[in-house]
């Protein structure tokens, strides 16, 4: 007796947009992420306490200053550590890899409420001509160096788009579309990983080093020269969190999203080059799937924030009718800040957890030497492009900032007294500083903030009673002497 075995369900927009399962199979994923949750607040703890030592061994009041450890640094290290070290139990697998794709693009989206929606299109627009450079390099160069080493074509040109564009993502998209093998493509992820992670621990402090004071050239760095998303999110947030400029956050997330976005572009490109080099029928490709749908997430939230900010100024002063201007503040603190920050710590723990050191063992020198190559030209051009479209991102910022600024109100105008004949002119004091006496004794000096305001140039005092007297007694005078004469 034949038994038909059902199908598997396919899962429904939701899930596939939520969970990446189905809703049955959702209790598998809280053994992994309680497991994340918890690398994370101890990772949290760790960077404090080891902040605290290396400010007291440097004579620091730890009370006072920010230590040099980043939460998001330990959490891929103690990840790390116990993935390697200890083994980490195939059930803890769905809930690991929820954390690293979902939480991940979670915190992402919640990021956005930090940004306006002019600021979102304008740091866009900065980073388009560097995304440009960077891939173009990436691929020209790149695959040159792997024709000389003898790998072919396919090795470089997955090493150039995955450092180049979106890190894992990238590869594994690029990689059907090229007929790269299995081989090739654990190769790349390989690569990523390992330069992607020396990146990301030791470019934040390279970029402070270089462009201590140019939170644009700092944060353009960062989004462009890592390769990753999740390494680039967690070199932001060390950086905002050892050197305390959030900026430099911003700006490296819009570099980022803008590059994942042109990935909806160089797909279908490197597909065509690799059809006409074989001599093969191009493949069809479906872009809507490469689109990243969390850059539209980012977006809209920045879009929530524009219309919360318009909402503060107008009649009502209230975002959205409701929140006062300090609960507003507080509730995109809240989101942009502690939400997104957990929610990217858990998916930096997650990293480190599903992060097997043993996969570099079995690759060769060769593939190494094409991930090197790759990876120092991509951060060696977006660390020249850096230096020269940094400083108009930077003046860009700080004159939107003087133009948020408040204007200091105009001084009132001085007081008038009509004087003799009906002219005009200014008051012999100018006002009394608040809690002083309005009048001035006669004969006393005048108290301290009242100042006798100067007489003006054409001015004609009166002369003295005497004076007068003895002017009128010399014209009697002259006019006897006068007489006498005629």
């Amino acid at each position: 007796m034949n038994i038909r075995v059902p199908p598997p369900r396919s899962l429904s927009v939701w899930e596939q947009l939520l969970i990446g399962t189905s809703w049955r199979k959702a209790h598998r994923l809280i053994p992994g992420v309680v497991l994340a949750l918890t690398v994370m607040f101890i990772a949290d703890r760790v960077s404090v306490w080891a902040g605290q030592v290396i400010l007291r061994a440097q004579g620091l009041d730890p009370a006072g200053h920010v230590g040099g450890i980043s939460a998001m640094t330990c959490s891929i290290l103690i990840g790390l550590l116990l993935a390697n070290v200890l083994e980490v139990r195939p059930s803890f697998r769905p809930g690991l890899e929820f954390s690293v794709r979902k939480l991940l693009r979670l915190g992402i989206i919640l990021v956005g409420i930090k940004l306006s929606l002019v600021d979102v299109l304008r740091l866009g627009l900065w980073g388009i001509p560097v995304v440009l450079v960077v891939i173009a390099s990436a691929l020209i160069l790149t695959t040159w160096f792997a024709r000389r080493l003898g790998l072919g074509t396919r090795l470089g040109t997955l090493a150039a788009a995955s450092t180049a564009i979106c890190g894992v993502t990238a590869a594994l998209a690029v990689a059907p579309t090229i007929d790269a093998d299995d081989r090739e493509v654990a190769y790349t992820i390989a690569n990523v990983t390992l330069f992607g992670m020396i990146a990301m621990f030791v470019y934040p402090y390279l970029a402070h080093f270089l462009f201590a004071k140019q939170a644009g050239a700092a944060g353009l760095f960062l989004g462009t020269a890592i390769h990753d998303t999740s390494q680039v999110m967690a070199a932001a947030l060390s950086y905002s969190q050892v050197f305390g400029d959030e900026m430099v956050m911003k700006v490296a997330t819009m570099t980022k999203l803008t590059r994942n976005v042109f990935l909806v572009g160089v797909v279908p490109l490197l597909a065509y080059q690799a059809a006409r080099r074989q001599g093969t029928e191009r493949k069809h490709i479906n872009i809507a799937k490469l689109f990243p749908l969390f850059v539209l997430g980012f977006a809209a939230m920045a879009v929530v924030r524009s219309l919360g900010d318009a909402g503060l100024g107008s009649h009502s002063a209230r975002a959205f009718g409701f929140w006062t201007s300090d609960s507003w503040k507080v509730f995109t603190r809240t989101v942009g800040e502690t939400i997104s920050y957990g929610a990217l710590g858990t998916a930096m723990a997650g990293v480190g957890l599903t992060t097997s050191l043993s996969t570099f063992r079995v690759l060769g020198l060769k593939p190494l030497y094409v991930g090197a190559m790759s990876a120092t030209v991509v951060g060696g051009v977006a660390l020249i492009l850096a230096a020269v479209i940094g400083p108009r991102i930077d003046a860009y910022v700080s004159n939107h900032a003087e133009a948020k600024a408040p204007v200091a109100p105009m001084a009132a105008p001085a007081a008038t007294v009509p004087a003799v004949n009906g002219a005009t002119a200014p008051a012999v004091f100018e006002a009394p500083a608040p809690g002083t006496p309005s009048a001035v004794e006669p004969g006393a000096e005048p108290a301290t903030g009242v100042r006798p305001a100067a007489a003006p140039a054409n001015a004609n005092p009166a002369a003295p009673a005497h004076k007068k007297k003895r002017s009128s007694a010399l014209k009697r005078r002259s006019k006897e002497q006068s007489r006498v004469h005629l």
